[in-house]
């Protein structure tokens, strides 16, 4: 991929998601920590200092795609909860349900994991304080449409709705970094299978976290 000099806002924003849309696919690829910024720069046909023109640092970056992953996962999961969770059921089951629902639908979702992990130790850091505070306020946004999502779902859970999305998105990004040994701990767990406890698979460990929270936080009775 090679570009000519953008002179335009039109061409400005055509480079600004062409380097987006590659880090998205190197992250299918590989995991956040592999992704640097001289790989983007080639892959993308840019020299560095021209990709640094449209994103400060590579965290920026990927804070950027954090946030657009996060918005169609939101969107997508709106669709999952209304299709199965019936609203009859009693709270619990209502609640088990939840709990079912949202450890499926981010264990299919594994590069967002990998950036909800990475978020608070490296993609937070390395970035000016514009763009962590505008990553932030998109943040409340998405967090506000989750929580809603949840609370019309479990209505009871009240204000502890928002107290519970982000702590989704915090125990998914921790649990992940469990499910996705690198090579050198794969090979150890099978040299020795009874240190394969420590790895954990992620729908079912997120699961258990989501179903015990929410009986943390439920009302009972």
């Amino acid at each position: 991929m090679t570009f000519q000099r953008a002179r335009t806002e039109e061409q400005r924003e055509i480079r600004r998601r062409a380097i987006l849309d590659m880090a998205s696919a190197m992250l299918h690829e590989m995991p956040v920590a592999a992704v640097t910024l001289n790989e983007l720069s080639r892959r993308v046909g840019l020299a560095k200092p021209n990709v640094l023109r449209y994103f400060e640092s590579r965290e920026a970056v990927l804070l950027e795609l954090l946030d657009r992953f996060l918005q169609e996962w939101l969107t997508e999961l709106a669709g999952e909860l209304a299709a199965g969770i019936d609203e009859n059921l009693p709270m619990a089951e209502r609640a088990a349900a939840v709990a079912e629902i949202l450890s499926r639908s981010l264990s299919s979702r594994t590069v967002l994991c990998d950036l909800f992990g990475a978020q608070g130790s490296v993609l937070e850091h390395n970035v000016s304080v514009e763009v962590v505070a505008r990553y932030k306020r998109a943040s409340l946004d998405r967090l506000t449409t989750m929580t809603a999502l949840i609370q019309n779902h479990l209505p009871e859970l009240g204000e502890n709705a928002t107290l519970f999305s982000l702590q989704t998105m915090v125990m998914a990004g921790a649990l992940s970094a469990y499910s996705t040994p690198p090579p050198s701990l794969q090979e150890a767990y099978q040299a020795e299978p009874d240190l394969a406890r420590f790895h954990l698979e992620l729908k079912d460990s997120l699961k258990l976290a989501l179903t015990a929270t929410l009986l943390g936080v439920l009302p009972r009775g």
